[in-house]
């Protein structure tokens, strides 16, 4: 049966991934809200959509389809700016919508409790992108280690994530760029990669920080069953050689024991997957977002230490 979307942060980079998973799966988008107007977009996949630049008109459009019965929302796609990730899907759990939001859910896990109470007051759901969990790549890894540990539970890897993708000056004037409403880089471009690993490595048990600028940030976890060093920048001057020679602007790698892991294909249907184990029921709840969230508050609060902790190459 088609289901009806909403699409709050029509203009944001990531949103053109929801409307199209949403058109992928079958549904169909009847409103959009984004107070910037560059939303063309939304014409590739449903001209017929209304569309807002301002809350308080999409709201009451909103709550008139749902007064009509036929027309009410069943879910609200969220792409808007982290900081305010928060109050839109209060705002869809209110009108009985399941949330399906971007990363980081909240800025702060505290916000996590509050969400999970409106929850269970009206039995709407939130539903967290994770969209790595659904990477055949990573899937093969955290398969791979489960087997490993079935038979060694004691073993540690060695891990090394290095993630670079360059930034203009644009992105430091932007929200991205303000700790208060992004949560700085390991908040804004890491969670995803720290989700990733404490789903297949196990809890994190120490964290700490060796570099905290606004444009790169680094440091290590001892995780249950992993050493990790990790390195994250917006800054194209740290990209290495391997990239650049090829005129690459984006770097990923994750090294586990000196061995890499590919991954840097099959992301195109990421989301049309994630929306369809969302539509049957097997989506990432709004818990599965606590350790990353709780690890990246902690980054974006920790004192730097360099004389702790192994050192990512890079540095």
């Amino acid at each position: 049966m088609e289901k009806n979307f909403a699409l709050i942060g029509a203009a944001g980079y990531v949103a053109p991934r929801h409307m199209r998973a949403i058109a992928d799966t079958g549904n169909r988008l009847v409103a959009a809200l984004d107070r910037n107007d560059s939303v063309g977009i939304i014409d590739s996949y449903f001209p017929e959509a209304a569309f807002f630049t301002e809350f308080e008109r999409f709201d009451r459009h909103v709550e008139k389809l749902r007064r009509k019965g036929d027309g009410a929302i069943d879910y609200v796609s969220i792409c808007s700016p982290n900081y305010i990730h928060d109050a839109h899907m209060r705002f869809a759990l209110r009108i009985g919508a399941d949330a399906v939001c971007e990363k980081p859910l909240v800025l702060n896990p505290w916000n996590l409790d509050a969400l999970a109470e409106i929850q269970a007051d009206n039995g709407a759901r939130v539903w967290n992108i994770l969209q790595l969990r659904l990477h055949p790549s990573i899937i093969a890894l955290k398969e791979k280690v489960a087997a490993e540990l079935a038979e060694n539970p004691d073993k540690i890897y060695d891990v090394d994530l290095t993630y670079l993708t360059s930034r203009g000056q644009w992105y430091f004037v932007s929200w991205k760029g303000d700790l208060e409403k992004s949560g700085g880089i390991a908040t804004n471009i890491g969670i995803h990669f720290f989700d990733m690993l404490i789903w297949i490595f196990g809890a994190v048990k120490t964290n700490i920080v060796h570099k905290s600028d606004p444009d790169l940030a680094a440091g290590y976890f001892d995780l249950a069953n992993a050493r990790v060093r990790w390195f994250l920048s917006v800054n194209a001057d740290y990209l290495p050689v391997e990239a650049t020679s090829k005129g690459m602007r984006t770097y990923r790698s994750i090294q586990v024991d000196g061995e890499e892991i590919e991954f840097s294909g099959g992301f195109t249907d990421l989301h049309t997957l994630s929306y369809q184990e969302i539509l049957a029921g097997r989506g990432f709840p709004l818990e599965e977002a606590r350790p990353s969230l709780e690890t990246v508050y902690t980054i974006r609060n920790a004192d730097v230490s360099t004389q702790t902790g192994e050192r990512h190459p890079f540095l």
